[in-house]
């Protein structure tokens, strides 16, 4: 009777400002636990949320497209300080042709091909020749002009790494013409090549370089009719998913045989352009397709820590505690 008053023995209820009294066999401080882990687990996805929102802000900002107006005071401004910039160079004909006569020489000492041999296919006939020196003329400035435009339009992102490597290689190679100026090939007596350029027209070169105001003509390496194809190429090879996109390589291919076989140009002018850019390339980090840079990897959560239990063993009957 005692015990059917009494009742079985389980949990009370939790009055005001008290806990409940755990029952028989239910360890102490459950409830507090789940209550932290619940409290980790609703901030690890607090933090993951934060982390993802923080991810895709990120990617809004890399494909931001720059402010217009301040890219093409950029893009003309680097135009006009390499074009100055090469003016400045001009002059230094002993040198030049001093420099000249050495790679003519290294050129011949590596076995590599005559020059004469690319502009003799050229020759054949003169429509083929004009539209060489009509492609050195037209072409260089007003592909690399569209090239940008469309990365700025269509790739952002890439739109700033090409501006950036554009402009490294361009610096390299105004360096590089301070420091070494160098004759064409088509000034060059020992190679009997023609100026072709001169002969069949059109030309962008005065007739004597002492008195070309609108151009060097001592800066012959690196060649950044090369060297810009190039980039172009592998710009749009990048940026774009087209399965035909490698034939984007034809235009640096095209350029290399019209640089040369116009006399305008070496093959190691066209070795020290894609030197340049390769090392331009690895300075410059280039976005993925999405126009983003890879993500770095998430930190793996901490597990939950779980609370220390003491444990304890049965005392017999009767033995002091």
């Amino acid at each position: 009777m005692a015990a059917g008053i009494r009742g079985t023995r389980g949990r009370r209820p939790p009055g005001p400002g008290t806990t409940a009294t755990p029952g028989p066999g239910e360890p102490e401080g459950r409830e507090e636990a789940g209550g932290r882990d619940d409290d980790r687990a609703e901030g690890r996805d607090d933090d993951r949320a934060e982390g993802r929102d923080d991810d895709r802000a990120g990617s809004r900002e890399e494909v931001a497209r720059p402010p217009l107006l301040r890219e093409f005071v950029l893009v003309t401004a680097l135009f006009l300080v390499y074009k100055f910039g090469r003016l400045v160079a001009n002059g230094h004909e002993a040198r030049a042709f001093r420099n000249a006569d050495l790679v003519w020489d290294a050129e011949r000492a590596l076995h590599l091909p005559g020059e004469g041999t690319i502009q003799q296919l050229l020759m054949h006939g003169e429509p083929l020749i004009r539209a060489a020196n009509t492609y050195y003329a037209a072409v260089h400035f007003p592909a690399t002009i569209a090239f940008l435009c469309w990365m700025y339009w269509r790739r952002p992102a890439h739109y700033v790494w090409s501006r950036r490597v554009l402009a490294l290689v361009t610096a390299a190679a105004l360096a590089l013409h301070l420091l070494m100026p160098l004759a064409p090939p088509r000034m060059l007596a020992a190679t009997g090549l023609v100026d072709t350029a001169r002969v069949y027209g059109p030309s962008v070169y005065g007739a004597t370089p002492e008195a070309d105001s609108m151009a060097n003509q001592f800066a012959a390496m690196p060649s950044l009719h090369f060297g810009w194809a190039l980039m172009v190429a592998i710009g749009l090879i990048v940026a774009t998913r087209s399965r035909w996109r490698v034939l984007w390589l034809l235009h640096p291919l095209l350029t290399l045989l019209v640089i040369v076989g116009t006399a305008n140009h070496y093959w190691f002018d066209a070795l020290a352009a894609a030197a340049l850019l390769g090392l331009a390339l690895l300075a410059v980090r280039a976005p993925d397709r999405s126009g983003t840079t890879p993500p770095t990897p998430p930190t793996p959560p901490t597990p939950p820590t779980v609370p220390h239990q003491r444990r304890t063993s049965a005392l017999p009957a009767g033995a002091l505690r």
